[in-house]
């Protein structure tokens, strides 16, 4: 499948996986599983589709038939509350699999999957995923551990929220973000592609205002710097006792 898909090339056996990074697809060589001798006829079916950013891939209600596999660009899944205010449930990077409820039961999408900028994914039919499934137990393995590792999550963020104030729920959504995905530069930690303040306020149950306000704050210590494309963490150790301070 060339260079672009080896984002899903991975050792089987690793036993170093860090367990924050465990929706990528570690277990599973899915170059082998998606090729077209595999899938024979389904390649019709199956396919890379492109999406520009703003575009949804799916929306709520619609028909959960398909599980994604994103290989380029990032991906926001998140849902309207009742009064059309927008909750952000995860932002997605290339390597990450969404939609996966189909394979559960879910008969219609309870939330939506955006591009946050140009996107890359492969879609397989729920009938496509567990043909390669029961071909492959590695495979049935990963999906299992990608939706315990969702249920865990969401367990989390709820505890989070119901037992931690917001400045403290910041601090550990950057906490958070910097192990899974900032890149170590010295003392320092690097997340590139920062999201905007909005974007943390919607996964933290915050305001923007609060965001920002607590962002200055800890920029101010000299803890982090930041602007519209990364993240700048000076020091993770110390960053972890603003979060544990506060919630003593």
């Amino acid at each position: 499948m060339g260079a672009a898909r080896n984002y899903y090339s991975f050792n089987v056996n690793s036993q170093s996986m860090d367990q924050s990074k465990i929706w990528y697809l570690e277990n599973v060589d899915l170059t082998t599983l998606l090729c077209p001798k595999k899938l024979g006829d389904a390649l019709d079916t199956h396919k890379h589709s492109g999406y520009k950013k703003g575009d949804y891939i799916y929306m709520p209600e619609q028909d959960s038939d398909k599980v994604f596999f994103l290989s380029a660009g990032r991906v926001k899944i998140g849902a309207y509350s009742n009064n059309g205010k927008e909750i952000t449930k995860a932002i997605l990077e290339a390597g990450e699999v969404f939609g996966e409820l189909s394979l559960v039961g879910e008969e219609n999408r309870r939330d939506f999957a955006f591009a946050m900028e140009d996107v890359e994914v492969c879609a397989l039919t729920v009938e496509e995923m567990k043909g390669l499934i029961k071909d492959h137990s590695s495979l049935s393995l990963l999906m299992m551990r990608i939706m315990g590792y969702r249920v865990l999550e969401m367990e989390e963020r709820l505890e989070s929220l119901v037992f931690k104030d917001s400045r403290t729920r910041i601090v550990e959504f950057l906490v958070d973000l910097t192990n899974k995905k900032g890149e170590r530069v010295g003392y320092e930690h690097v997340v590139r592609r920062f999201i905007t303040h909005q974007e943390i306020a919607n996964l933290t149950a915050t305001s923007r205002q609060t965001v920002t306000t607590v962002l200055n704050e800890l920029r101010t210590k000299n803890l982090i710097a930041f602007n519209r494309k990364r993240l700048l963490v000076r020091d993770l150790e110390k960053l972890k006792l603003e979060a544990t301070a506060n919630s003593n």
